[in-house]
């Protein structure tokens, strides 16, 4: 068969393998996706129709990016051996008609968050800021805000200029960031800082079961904070604990605390 008849025929729906009709049968079905929900960034379990929608388009991202790759390779002069598993130009075009935005650079579920909060804005409402407050498709739109002020370093700069100049999402203060945990050393060491405060000023570590020692920590003390604060610890219990503990101390502890009067029997 000449080219003419075969583009002729083409553009009557003509598929010319299995392969073709699939890829047919899942724009169709992407389409439909899109015309229902706004946008080609479904979940994997996404379903329209009885077709698999979320796994098919997944796959498609895949071979997007294969695709994408090899194009980069052939720009530089490099090699290619082979183009199987990559999506054609083509299919590419039919499914950035859809939705421009259907295989983003970052996780897809970024993405489909993100449209929908611009969804609930162009509607009217106002930028959710609190968990639960405004859910859509499933999503928590509040939550995903949050994080994303919580954690503005960590986006790419384009998801921070989608964010700041699309949303109205602005990073958060350090009045608004949460104060990082405590590790399991650090409170040791705060504690123990705290019973040599004690010793040093008693001579002894015969410490009150209910006796609760002020330290100032911070700057260069062993707990390892950056600004001189006062902080009060529950010392009596502590001392205790780590008495009842001691085949589970290290060397080291033991003889931390062996220095400074500690009593084991």
């Amino acid at each position: 068969m000449d080219a003419k008849h075969a583009r002729e025929l083409e553009k009557l729906g003509m598929a010319w393998s299995h392969h073709d009709v699939a890829g047919k049968e899942g724009v169709t079905a992407a389409r439909g996706w899109d015309k229902e929900n706004g946008h080609l960034l479904a979940p994997l379990d996404a379903v329209f129709q009885g077709a698999a929608v979320g796994i098919w388009l997944k796959n498609a991202r895949a071979a997007a990016r294969r695709a994408a790759d090899l194009e980069q390779r052939q720009a530089k002069k490099l090699p290619v051996e082979s183009w199987a598993g990559a999506l054609s130009q083509a299919r590419r075009e039919q499914l950035e008609e859809i939705d421009p935005s259907w295989c983003p650079s970052w996780p897809v579920e970024w993405q489909r968050t993100f449209h929908l909060v611009r969804q609930h804005l162009d509607e009217g409402g106002t930028l959710p800021l609190a968990a639960r407050e405004t859910v859509r498709q499933g999503e928590d739109l509040g939550r995903w805000v949050r994080a994303q002020r919580l954690g503005f370093d960590k986006l790419t700069s384009v998801q921070q200029w989608m964010c700041e100049h699309v949303l109205g999402i602005t990073p958060a203060t350090e009045e608004e960031k949460p104060k990082p945990r405590t590790s399991q050393a650090a409170k040791w060491a705060m504690h123990y800082t705290a019973a040599r405060q004690f010793y040093e000023r008693e001579g002894h570590l015969t410490v009150p079961r209910k006796h609760v020692e002020t330290v100032m920590l911070g700057g260069d003390d062993e707990s390892g904070g950056q600004e001189r604060r006062e902080v009060s610890l529950k010392l009596g219990a502590w001392v205790s604990n780590q008495r009842t503990r001691v085949t589970s101390l290290s060397p080291e502890r033991i003889e931390q605390l062996s220095k400074i009067g500690m009593w084991w029997a």
